[in-house]
């Protein structure tokens, strides 16, 4: 499976990354996890939306999935409306938010026209196995497993420390997981990850490779995988706007 990385700032978009977003593709079978600030606008590089053919929602904080509002205007007005309904799959509550954030006063949006809502479960989307699970964070909040046969990615989402997510990264090619918390920074409990804390989830998975993600802009991603690599001894990156991977 490819996964491209459509924004990879936490909290906000940065000077040079959208906020999060990332496109998973196999066979032909594009899956969007997260669309938070300004991440439509590089996932129009990649892909036209209206060929996009589900959308998962970690949780619905607006760096995760605020740029949905621009997706019903691309859909609605643009030359190429979708075939078909797209399936967005987020917590309950997902439709509400996504129209209070497009218009407070509307009362006829119709986005059942063009989404189909549903919330996070373990099955199938395409040739994806799909396995969720719920982790530590202020709203209600899912990690995300993508597997392909015997490839599987693993999606961290926003969270605190997590046992749950460790479980469903066990024997993981990849673990995309967010370390939004610097070394200086006054820790908050079942809000985000420290750099340290992602190598330890990705220790105790036994993951292949780590990817950190979700650092906000006035953190150093250099400093994460620093961080990251005194508890994980695999392979360590920082997610960058643009960036590629197969797995």
């Amino acid at each position: 499976m490819k996964l491209t990385v459509l924004g990879c700032s936490g909290t906000l978009p940065g000077p040079d990354s959208p906020a999060s977003g990332y496109l998973v593709e196999e066979d032909g079978y594009r899956i969007v996890l997260d669309l938070g600030h300004g991440a439509l606008g590089p996932l129009q590089r990649h892909v036209p939306p209206h060929e996009v053919d589900a959308i998962l929602l970690s949780h619905l904080h607006g760096d995760h999935c605020i740029d949905l509002t621009a997706y019903v205007n691309v859909l609605r007005y643009g030359p190429n409306p979708p075939e078909g309904r797209i399936p967005v799959i987020g917590p309950s509550g997902t439709r509400d938010r996504i129209e209070t954030a497009y218009d407070p006063l509307a009362r006829k949006l119709a986005l059942h026209e063009l989404f189909d809502f549903s919330t996070p479960r373990s099955g199938e989307l395409g040739p994806f196995a799909v396995s969720v699970a719920s982790v530590n964070h202020p709203v209600p909040a899912y990690a995300i497993s993508l597997s392909v046969g015997d490839r599987t990615l693993v999606y961290s989402g926003d969270t605190g420390e997590s046992d749950a997510l460790v479980s469903l990264a066990h024997g993981a090619d990849v673990l995309l997981c967010e370390a939004s918390f610097g070394p200086d920074d006054t820790y908050v409990p079942d809000l985000h990850l420290t750099g340290k804390q992602a190598g330890e989830h990705a220790a105790r998975a036994g993951v292949d490779r780590l990817i950190v993600t979700h650092v906000p802009p006035w953190h150093s991603r250099e400093v994460a995988v620093a961080e990251a690599a005194t508890t994980f001894t695999g392979s360590i990156e920082a997610a960058r706007p643009d960036a590629e991977y197969w797995i």
